[in-house]
């Protein structure tokens, strides 16, 4: 579904893009994905913080169009990650594996159960290529939302 789709049905919000605000979602997802290498936390705080730099990073694209999830309907998680193909260009065979980290997600925060580490590495990896891809693409394809280096 295109995003002025998402925004007619009311999945989205129109939202200006601005370059400081991304970029600092993108330093968000940033210092989350350091924090999810470190070793001496549980195994779901590592995914969580892995998990949080992926929607950081997928929110961050989508501001870059001009959008942002209504939080207030259910389901805007699901609509950030899904939307990357059209955010981004992501390949479906990506956004397939960073829905099932964010399925795992919920089931975790709702049934108390374990992550295992093979699932935390696998979200940590997955962070870090989407926070790649996406500044990558918001250098290409949006540098006016580039802010200049201090």
């Amino acid at each position: 579904m295109s995003l002025e789709n998402l925004l007619k049905i009311g999945q989205l919000k129109a939202h200006p893009p601005d370059a400081d605000e991304i970029d600092r979602l993108l330093a968000a997802a940033e210092r989350n994905l350091r924090d999810a290498h470190a070793t001496g936390i549980s195994a779901e705080t590592r995914f969580d913080a892995a998990y949080k730099a992926i929607m950081q990073s997928a929110l961050a694209a989508m501001m870059m169009h001009g959008y942002r999830p209504d939080t207030n309907r259910p389901g805007h998680h699901m609509t950030v990650v899904q939307s990357l193909p059209q955010t981004i260009g992501l390949e479906s065979k990506r956004v397939i594996v960073l829905d099932a980290l964010r399925r795992k997600r919920n089931i975790a925060d709702y049934t108390g159960d374990d992550i295992d580490d093979a699932s935390v590495a696998s979200c940590i990896e997955e962070a870090g290529r989407l926070l790649k891809d996406v500044a990558a693409w918001r250098k290409v394809q949006r540098p006016g939302l580039v802010p200049p280096k201090k």
